[in-house]
C-alpha cells in the first residue's frame, strides 16, 4: 500500500507568494506588467539587432540572443501564475511540474552561459582591438553559442531526470510560484543523497566556472584599461563593458543571494519571495540597462520605430 501511495503522484499544489485573497488581484496586475514589459523590451532588441545592420557584430548577437532567452526564461513560470490567480486553482500537473522545471533550468542555464560568453567578447574587443573581428568570427560566435544551449539542455535534463526517479509521498504542497529544483527535491519522501549531491556538484562546476570565466575576463579587461594613457579612452573602453557588468552583478547577486540565504533562513516562503528578483525582475531591467546608456541600441530602436510607422502610413 505504501508503495502505491508512493507512485501514484498526479498533481502538485503551488501555494504561489500569498494565501490572502486579498492580496491576488493585486499580485495578478503587478506580475502581468512586469511580464508584458519584460516581453516587449526584450523583443524590442532582438528586432532593433536583427533589423539594423549596424548592429550585426558579435556583442549585439550575443545581446540579442540573451533577450530571446530572457523571454523564454519568464515565460516558463509567470504565465502559469498568472493562470493560477485568476482561475483561483493551484494545482499543476506532475508532468507540467516536471516539464516547467526542465525548461526553467534550461534558460536560467543559457543566462549563465550566454553572460560568460558575452565577458569572453568584452575582454577580447578592449584587449585585442585589432584582432578582433579576426577572433570573433561569425562562425565563433555561432558555435559558442551552439555550445551554450547543448550544455544547457543536458545539465537541465540531468536535473529532471534525477527528480523522475524519487518518489513523492501525500505531501504534495510546493511552497513557491514555480516548480523549484530545491523544493521538489525537499518535497520527496525517498532518499534524496545522490539528488543533492549531483545537484551541489553540477551547480558549483556551472556556476563556479562561469563566475571564474567572468572574474578572469574582467580582471584582464581593467589590466588592460589601466594601461590606456588617455582618460578618454579609458571611459570609452569602461563603457563597452558597463551595461554588461551591471547585468552579470544584478543577475548572480541576486540569484546567489536566494540561493545562499535560504538554508540560513529556512523559510520557503521568503526564498520564494526573493526569487522574484532573478526570475522576473532581472529579464524585465536587462533592456532598459542594454538600451538607456546605449546610442547604438537607442538609434536602432529610433530607425525600428520610424520604419514601422512609415510601413502603417504607406498601407
Amino acid at each position: 500500500m505504501e508503495a502505491e501511495n508512493l507512485t501514484r503522484v498526479s498533481e502538485f499544489v503551488l501555494l504561489g507568494l500569498s494565501e490572502e485573497p486579498d492580496l491576488q488581484p493585486l499580485l495578478f496586475g503587478l506580475f502581468l506588467s512586469m511580464y508584458l514589459i519584460t516581453v516587449l523590451g526584450n523583443l524590442l532588441i532582438v528586432l532593433a539587432v536583427s533589423s539594423d545592420s549596424h548592429l550585426h557584430t558579435p556583442m549585439y548577437f550575443f545581446l540579442s540572443n540573451l533577450s530571446f532567452v530572457d523571454i523564454c526564461f519568464t515565460s516558463t513560470t509567470v504565465p502559469k501564475m498568472l493562470v493560477n490567480i485568476q482561475t483561483q486553482s493551484k494545482l499543476i500537473t506532475y508532468g507540467g511540474c516536471i516539464t516547467q522545471m526542465y525548461f526553467f533550468l534550461l534558460f536560467a542555464g543559457l543566462d549563465v552561459f550566454l553572460l560568460s560568453v558575452m565577458a569572453y567578447d568584452r575582454f577580447v574587443a578592449i584587449c585585442h582591438p585589432l584582432h578582433y573581428t579576426v577572433i570573433m568570427h561569425p562562425r565563433l560566435c555561432g558555435q559558442l553559442v551552439l555550445v551554450s544551449w547543448i550544455m544547457s539542455v543536458l545539465i537541465s535534463l540531468l536535473y529532471s531526470l534525477m527528480v523522475l526517479r524519487l518518489s513523492f509521498c501525500a505531501d504534495l504542497q510546493i511552497p513557491h510560484f514555480f516548480c523549484e529544483l530545491n523544493q521538489m527535491v525537499q518535497l520527496a519522501c525517498s532518499d534524496t543523497f545522490v539528488n543533492t549531491l549531483v545537484l551541489y556538484i553540477v551547480t558549483v562546476l556551472v556556476l563556479g566556472g562561469s563566475l571564474t570565466g567572468i572574474l578572469g575576463s574582467y580582471y584582464r579587461i581593467i589590466s588592460c584599461i589601466r594601461a590606456i594613457s588617455s582618460a578618454q579612452g579609458k571611459y570609452k573602453a569602461f563603457s563597452t563593458c558597463a551595461s554588461h557588468l551591471s547585468v552579470v552583478s544584478l543577475f548572480y547577486l541576486t540569484s546567489l543571494g536566494v540561493y545562499l540565504s535560504s538554508p540560513a533562513t529556512h523559510n520557503a516562503h521568503s526564498s520564494a519571495t526573493a526569487s522574484v528578483l532573478y526570475t522576473v525582475v532581472t529579464p524585465m531591467l536587462n533592456p532598459f540597462i542594454y538600451s538607456l546608456r546605449n546610442n547604438d541600441i537607442k538609434g536602432a530602436l529610433k530607425r525600428l520605430f520610424e520604419m514601422t510607422v512609415l510601413k502603417g502610413g504607406l498601407s
